[in-house]
């Protein structure tokens, strides 16, 4: 019961923490770990409860995707490619690529997020192709993986910051159902830690975006820059 409500209570924060600010492994995958799981199958079972966070973030997000349809339509297919080519590396390979290039990766899209190009590059190729990178990345290593699908987002789309983070939350949870299909079929996932982790990841995602619609002007954008800047700091002198 301890361990039930330990993940449950540190699935809402998480969910909260991805739907805000776009970070949710940061707090649930070295909670996964402290409970005594190896590291792929905390990764694994982080990543199959993180598709809880997408559906409550969905739901609470409900007034920022009217009129996005489209965009969801047209990217979406993108990025559960991108999970699915990310679930697969990770069941393949080693991790350490990622784990060295990651801190670089979110440090830039933290900056590209405190001043995204003025020019917006909705239809371009190279957006779409940097979006099918993110979403690899997402699906193979994740941390921070928010932080930069919502510097894509940003660049593509001249919008309001919580309209474009309301666009990460479903776009992330494409690629993470897809990732976490692979990961039920053949990766080593801790199932009876999941119930509880994907309940309050629902919960929390649900929370999240409420919190958001309350940020002044461009706080939310600041905000999740500056807690990329520090996801990246910490995993690059780990």
């Amino acid at each position: 019961m301890t361990e039930f409500f330990g993940l449950l209570g540190i699935g809402v924060l998480s969910g909260i923490l991805s739907t805000v600010v776009s970070l949710a492994s940061v707090l649930s995958y070295p909670a996964l770990l402290a409970f005594g799981l190896p590291p792929v199958t905390a990764n694994v079972t982080n990543t199959v409860s993180l598709v809880f966070t997408g559906l409550g973030g969905a739901i609470g997000s409900r007034p920022e995707l009217v009129g996005q349809g489209e965009r969801v339509r047209r990217l979406g297919w993108i990025t559960a490619l991108g999970g699915a080519a990310g679930a697969a590396l990770l069941l393949l390979t080693p991790a350490r690529a990622f784990e060295l290039v990651a801190p670089w990766l979110i440090a830039a899209a933290s900056l590209l997020i405190i001043r995204p190009p003025a020019a917006k590059h909705e239809h371009g190729p190279l957006m779409k192709v940097a979006l099918f990178g993110v979403a690899i990345y997402v699906g193979y290593f994740g941390a921070a993986g928010g932080v930069l699908m919502f510097a894509v987002l940003s660049a593509m789309f001249d919008q309001l910051p919580m309209r474009n983070n309301a666009l990460k939350n479903v776009l992330s949870a494409l690629s993470n159902v897809v990732a976490a299909t692979g990961f039920a079929l053949f990766g080593p996932v801790d199932w009876p830690s999941v119930p509880p982790l994907a309940l309050g990841f629902l919960a929390g995602g649900w929370i999240g975006p409420a919190i958001a619609r309350r940020l002044p002007g461009r706080t939310l954008r600041y905000l999740i820059a500056v807690c990329g800047l520090g996801v990246a700091l910490k995993l690059a002198f780990l």
